[in-house]
């Protein structure tokens, strides 16, 4: 009997069930029916998570509250409303603008994070660096268009350290594409250090950065990152 559960088990996919389908206990058939089951779907509900944060590249975090103190938000926007993920259902951006080490890439962990737990969204966090690394070599491979089917499953990309590395002309191409793929369609968080009036330095060709811009800022909000470097800041503390 125990066999013939295992293998029906196996051949449902009831991974739980098939393990511990003795260690339940009950007093009526419908009560051992529905635990089996809750516990079935609780186990999936976990693997789904641990694979959604797996998929995400979402770098570790310290779990520490994030200090609002020195941010700037426009107005009618929330925290609760960006931790949320209120600003993913309606397929508006954010753009965190500030200096180096303003908790820009920090808020955006968080954001991710609570999104995969919180909503079961589908994230994915790419430098832009490492985005336009990855786009170049699709298309080197021929692997262009199984790469941007990835990207239209997501519910939220994370581009980080935008302005950092400027941009080859081929990659600032590429990138703008998967900007309009995910225009009014998915949300995007960029991180940046430098003003819009500064980003054709990024992509080296004037259209092309009204083009970016003018697809990034439809439908989105910045957010300015006010303080001093926490990095700077620790170091200092730990100096002492």
């Amino acid at each position: 009997m125990d066999a013939l559960i295992k293998e029906y088990s196996k051949r449902l996919k009831l991974s739980w069930v098939r393990q511990h389908f003795h260690e339940v206990e009950a007093t009526t058939n419908e009560e051992y029916l529905l635990k089996i089951l809750e516990n079935e779907i609780q186990q999936r509900e976990v693997r789904k998570i641990n694979l959604l944060f797996k998929q995400s590249s979402l770098p570790r975090i310290t779990g520490k509250p994030f200090e609002w103190g020195h941010i700037q938000m426009g107005q009618g926007l929330t925290q609760d409303h960006i931790l949320h993920g209120g600003f993913i259902e309606e397929k508006e951006n954010l753009i965190f603008y500030g200096g180096v080490g303003t908790g820009k890439t920090y808020l955006s962990t968080l954001i991710g994070l609570n999104a995969i737990q919180q909503q079961g969204k589908k994230i994915k966090f790419f430098t832009v660096a490492g985005l336009v690394n990855r786009l170049l070599d699709a298309h080197e491979t021929g692997s262009l268009s199984r790469f941007f089917n990835h990207i239209e499953k997501l519910d939220l990309l994370i581009l980080d350290e935008l302005g950092y590395i400027p941009l080859h002309k081929q990659g600032a191409e590429l990138l703008f594409q998967i900007i309009s793929m995910c225009y009014e369609r998915k949300s995007i968080i960029i991180t940046t250090n430098l003003q819009f009036g500064q980003w054709n330095h990024i992509f080296g060709d004037p259209i092309l950065t009204e083009a970016v811009i003018d697809r990034l800022i439809h439908h989105s909000h910045l957010i300015v990152f006010n303080g001093e470097s926490h990095r700077y800041k620790e170091s200092l503390l730990h100096g002492k």
